[in-house]
């Protein structure tokens, strides 16, 4: 309880019943600043903690683009020599070796710092699941003017329509004060992810005997809520988030399905608009199901489609309430998991992937704690977020059953993809304890890197796309 309550210090108000809606006002907002001030831009505590294990923020990982932070930060990340885009991402800082290990038979000393739901895997895969722990490095990092309207967004973003909707924020997370679970799971649903985006990737279903079949997708991104030439009054005027599109290229039985989504900023003015594209009918049909627990493509039923990317959509089935801040080990730096040296059946294992290719590290987190309400429905009847303090990732999730009983868990693998640069996930694995088995998304050391470089329209997430690539 002592190392909880000194996590907090300087972070705001935290949990309450009741969803506020007010801004922060200018004055608590000067806690926020590039350097001198004890809020990092985007909220996190700038100093590190009293025991020398979590280091201060130093401005993560700067690219030579960013000359006025590269100034600004003598200390921080340099992105590796030699790297440029399009290439896999190198560890940006010298390798050391492991601090400890964890694992089922010494895991209660270090209990006060994992997740319930880290625990249950040790518990599940006693023999096979450990988390091998590392020195810390805060190398998450942003461009300037990224930083620069998460501090206006402060003073500027508000929750609209019940929490189901934002208006007066751009680019990236909204709160970086938060003062409810609301704006904590709203600072997850934006936070900056860059403007467009084609990410090449594989998922996987093992089953308990460690089998599986691989399946390819390209998924690509129009995120119009963090271009950088829509101001707020436009974004509130069209009330557009942002455009997924979503196709799989393997296996040959499943080639050319497809799924496209228009998400908006106000989603109780506007639901969610989704198509799909399936190979056998050849034509787009709308997919209003397309949210909530639809089961997640070609997921053999081990996600729900608002838990891709940990949460999407509407929060309006859920009470949201904000825990607090805690110092937990998460994976962190994943830059091995991540290396194309690396084959999927490396990864991929029986009950779990591999954990000698996974990096722990002690970071500060953001709780927050979904609960369904009375009269909605849904398959998991609570659900637990924890979102790491310097970039608003959601890094580690446990959804609950209806007899609250802890049913999956869900960990991210974060690097910082340094040509933005961004933080985002590298691998995402669902665990299903109920079943005994995982669903591995964002493979991709078979295949090409991410494209932050290409150019996308709107045109280029209609239906008549769709169609055009499900054929295609």
């Amino acid at each position: 309880m002592q190392t909880f309550i000194k996590t907090i210090i300087c972070c705001l108000i935290i949990c309450s019943p009741v969803v506020l809606y007010a801004k922060v006002s200018t004055e608590e907002a000067k806690k926020l600043g590039l350097t001198g001030t004890p809020l990092t831009p985007v909220g996190a505590i700038r100093d590190g903690n009293e025991d020398g294990t979590i280091p201060k923020w130093e401005g993560g990982i700067i690219p030579k683009t960013e000359q006025k932070l590269q100034k600004l930060f003598p200390k921080a990340y340099q992105v590796p020599a030699g790297y440029k885009a399009g290439d896999f991402h190198p560890m940006p800082f010298q390798a050391k070796s492991k601090l400890f290990t964890i694992t089922q038979d010494n895991y209660t000393q270090y209990q006060n710092k994992l997740t319930d739901g880290m625990v249950a895997l040790l518990k599940k895969y006693p023999k096979t699941f450990k988390m091998n722990v590392y020195t810390t490095h805060r190398t998450a990092s942003l461009p300037q003017w990224v930083y620069d309207e998460s501090i206006k967004n402060a003073v500027s973003a508000e929750l609209i329509a019940d929490g189901n909707g934002i208006k007066g924020a751009r680019a990236t997370s909204p709160f970086p004060i938060p003062q409810n679970g609301l704006e904590v799971i709203w600072n997850h649903l934006v936070h900056y992810r860059g403007k467009t985006v084609k990410k090449y990737g594989a998922q996987a279903a093992p089953t308990k005997d460690g089998d599986y079949i691989i399946m390819k997708m390209i998924e690509t991104m129009l995120i119009s809520y963090a271009d950088p030439e829509m101001d707020r009054a436009t974004l509130e005027k069209k009330n557009i988030m942002g455009y997924f599109l979503q196709m799989l290229t393997a296996p040959a039985r499943l080639t050319g399905t497809a799924l496209l989504i228009h998400d908006y900023l106000n989603q109780k003015q506007r639901p969610r608009n989704a198509w799909i594209y399936k190979t056998g009918e050849r034509r787009v049909r709308r997919a209003p199901n397309a949210a909530y627990d639809y089961p997640g493509t070609a997921s053999d039923g081990l996600r729900t489609t608002d838990d891709w990317d940990f949460f999407n959509g509407a929060p309006d089935r859920y009470s949201w309430k904000l825990i607090g801040k805690k110092e937990i080990y998460i994976p962190y730096n994943c830059y091995q998991l991540h290396s194309n040296n690396l084959k999927y059946k490396d990864i991929l294992l029986p009950g779990h992937i591999n954990p000698e290719f996974v990096r722990y590290e002690l970071h500060r987190v953001w709780i927050v704690e979904a609960t369904l309400k009375k009269g909605s429905s849904h398959i998991y009847h609570k659900r637990r977020f924890y979102l790491d303090e310097d970039s608003w990732a959601s890094v580690a999730a446990e959804m609950y059953d209806s007899n609250n009983q802890l049913w999956r868990v869900l960990l991210a693998h974060d690097i910082n993809y340094y040509e933005m640069p961004l933080i985002w996930s590298t691998l995402d694995v669902y665990h299903d304890l109920k079943e005994g088995r995982y669903l591995a998304t964002n493979l991709d050391n078979e295949s090409l890197m991410f494209d932050f470089s290409i150019n996308f329209t709107k045109k280029n997430f209609s239906s008549g796309a769709l169609r055009r690539t499900g054929i295609r």
